[in-house]
């Protein structure tokens, strides 16, 4: 099926969207989209893929859901629309950002300017309904999105993920440690970044690696 995405990924996953679970989640997504409020804009579903192109993808970061208030979701996990106050989880992600690298912490928590260096801000669903956290898990795109991460481990090398979490952790198992670096640490949620997720230096660890690897380190 034709699937508006970016050119290198449509290329890479036509495979994935001939299936038939997503035909089947395509179905779901339009008629939520029909009769729900649902997050993101319809036309920011595939965000973090089009920031972000397949031959560019140099990091992976995993989330679960997209952001279920209103403004806030636009396709690419952690993130939040200028204007839109920061949550909770991207506030420590910055705090670490800042005592890792050093870098100022923004007065917004709008992270294109990573996914356009190559940062692949991947969520494991894709949409949700407002207010409604975790209503299209188990839809598909669960399968879509380790797909994806399959596809990325296998068909590229030397890939930086960062997985923050239990959730995003499991996915390990898609990724050939001896191809990639796999970084993982507990999330940056308020519940548990005091146990691990603030020291973890992934920023500067990740851009290491990218250095050894002669690929342009990211500018945090």
């Amino acid at each position: 099926m034709d699937v508006k995405i970016e050119a290198g990924w449509k290329s890479i996953l036509q495979p994935e969207f001939d299936k038939a679970y997503f035909k089947e989640l395509t179905k779901f997504v339009r008629a939520e989209y029909g009769s729900n409020t649902i997050y993101p804009p319809a036309s920011q579903i595939f965000n973090a893929f089009d920031l972000c192109p397949f031959d560019q993808t140099k990091v992976v970061i995993l989330g679960q859901d997209p952001y279920h208030g209103p403004n806030q979701a636009h396709g690419l996990c952690f993130s939040v629309n200028k204007g839109i106050k920061m949550p909770p989880s991207l506030v420590n992600i910055y705090k670490e950002l800042h005592t890792d690298v050093g870098i100022q912490i923004p007065d917004h928590g709008n992270l294109e300017h990573w996914a356009q260096q190559g940062v692949l801000l991947l969520n494991a669903t894709l949409t949700v309904q407002a207010h409604q956290a975790g209503s299209h898990q188990k839809r598909g795109w669960e399968q879509f999105t380790d797909a994806v991460i399959k596809t990325v481990a296998e068909q590229s090398e030397n890939i930086v993920f960062l997985l923050w979490g239990a959730y995003a952790q499991k996915k390990a198992q898609l990724i050939d440690a001896n191809k990639h670096l796999i970084l993982k640490s507990v999330h940056p949620s308020p519940l548990s970044a005091h146990r691990g997720f603030f020291g973890n230096k992934h920023f500067s660890t990740a851009n290491q690696y990218l250095v050894e690897n002669n690929k342009t380190p990211v500018n945090w």
